[in-house]
C-alpha cells in the first residue's frame, strides 16, 4: 500500500513536528483553569493530520529557513484551527469530531466557546514572538477572515438564493484563509522573494478551496466508513454546499418547492435524502463540483512552479493530487 502524501510530509518534518507538538502542549497549559488543558488536549490529541502546521514547516524548509520561529508559526496555525473547531461544533451543534465525542458534548457549550477564545489569545501571543510585523499582519488578517467567513456562512445558511460566488467567499474565508496564511508565513519567515511568497499563498488558497469542495462532494458521494460521516449529513443539516447550490440553480418549479421545504424551511421526512441524491444526479451537480475541485488542485500545483526546487515541493504537489484523489 502506497504511503499517503501527508504521511510522507510528516516523516520529512518529523523533528519539526515534534517541536510543534511540544510547544502546543506547553502553551495550552493553564495553572488557573484546569478545564482549558482538559478540553484542548481532547481535541489536539485526537489524531488530526496537522496538515496546516505542516504547510508552514514545509514552506519554511523549501525556502531554506534555518531559524526556530517556523515552529512558533506552525503552532500558531494549529491553535487558530483548533479554536475554530471548538466554536464550529457549538454553532453546528455537533456531537462528534474526528470520530470522538465533541468537546461541547463532553463538557458544555460555554467551555468550548471560552477555551476556543483562550486558544485564539494563545495564538496571538505566539505569532508576536518572531517579532515580524509582516507575519503578524498575515496571521491576524487570516483570523479575522475566518471569523468573517463563518458569519457569512451563517447568514447564507438555508437561503436558496445563495450563489456560487457567495459559497466561494465562505470557503475562501473559513477554510482557505488559514491554508494560504500557513504557507505564506513559512516563506516570509525565511525572507523568501516576494514572488515566492505570493506563489506559496496561491498554492495554499487553491489547496484550501479544493479541499473544501472535495469534502462537499464526499458528503454525497463518499464511503461513510472512510469519511467518518454519514452520506447526506450536509443535507440533513441544511448546509448549502456547492453540489446543492448547483442543483438548486437548475431546479424547475416542483424541484424548487422540494428544496424550499427541505432546506429553507427545514422540514425533512423519510425519502427526502434519496430525492435529494436523485436531483443531484439529474443535474450533474456532483460531477460539476468534482470538476471544480480538480481545477483548483491544478491551480495549486501550477503555483508551485514559482517555488524553489526541493524534495518537499514534490510532496506539496502530491498533497494537492491526494486531496482530489478521494473524489475520483
Amino acid at each position: 500500500m502506497s504511503v499517503k502524501p501527508h504521511d510522507r510530509l510528516a516523516a520529512a518534518l518529523r523533528d519539526d513536528l515534534t517541536a510543534v507538538n511540544d510547544l502546543i502542549r506547553e502553551r495550552m497549559a493553564s495553572e488557573n483553569a484546569p478545564r482549558i488543558p482538559e478540553v484542548t488536549a481532547h481535541l489536539v490529541e485526537a489524531g488530526g493530520k496537522r496538515v496546516r502546521p505542516m504547510l508552514t514547516l514545509a514552506a519554511a524548509g523549501i525556502c531554506g529557513y534555518q531559524g526556530a520561529f517556523h515552529v512558533h508559526l506552525a503552532a500558531t496555525v494549529e491553535f487558530i484551527h483548533t479554536a475554530t473547531l471548538l466554536h464550529d461544533d457549538v454553532v453546528d451543534e455537533s456531537d462528534q469530531r474526528r470520530g470522538r465525542p465533541s468537546a461541547n458534548l463532553l463538557w458544555d457549550n460555554q467551555s468550548s466557546v471560552l477555551v476556543g477564545d483562550y486558544l485564539f489569545a494563545r495564538a496571538f501571543q505566539l505569532m508576536t514572538e518572531p517579532g515580524r510585523m509582516d507575519v503578524l499582519r498575515v496571521l491576524s488578517n487570516a483570523a479575522a477572515t475566518i471569523a468573517e467567513g463563518e458569519v457569512l456562512q451563517l447568514t447564507a445558511a438555508q437561503n436558496l438564493s445563495t450563489s456560487e460566488e457567495t459559497y466561494l467567499k465562505v470557503v475562501r474565508g473559513k477554510t482557505a484563509a488559514l491554508f494560504s496564511a500557513a504557507t505564506e508565513v513559512g516563506g516570509m519567515i525565511a525572507d523568501a522573494d516576494a514572488g515566492v511568497v505570493k506563489a506559496l499563498h496561491t498554492y495554499g488558497d487553491a489547496l484550501g478551496v479544493s479541499f473544501q469542495i472535495a469534502d462537499d462532494v464526499l458528503d454525497f458521494d463518499g464511503d461513510a466508513a472512510q469519511t467518518g460521516k454519514n452520506v447526506g449529513d450536509d443535507f440533513r443539516e441544511k448546509k448549502l454546499t456547492l453540489p446543492l447550490i448547483k442543483a438548486i440553480s437548475k431546479a424547475d418549479e416542483a424541484e424548487r418547492s422540494f428544496w424550499k421545504r427541505t432546506i429553507e424551511q427545514g422540514r425533512q421526512s423519510d425519502g427526502d435524502l434519496e430525492e435529494c441524491l436523485a436531483l443531484l444526479a439529474k443535474h450533474g451537480a456532483i460531477e460539476e463540483a468534482r470538476t471544480e475541485a480538480l481545477s483548483w488542485a491544478e491551480t495549486a500545483k501550477a503555483a508551485l512552479e514559482g517555488v524553489p526546487d526541493h524534495p518537499m515541493k514534490e510532496m506539496l504537489a502530491d498533497l494537492a493530487d491526494y486531496v482530489v484523489a478521494r473524489i475520483n
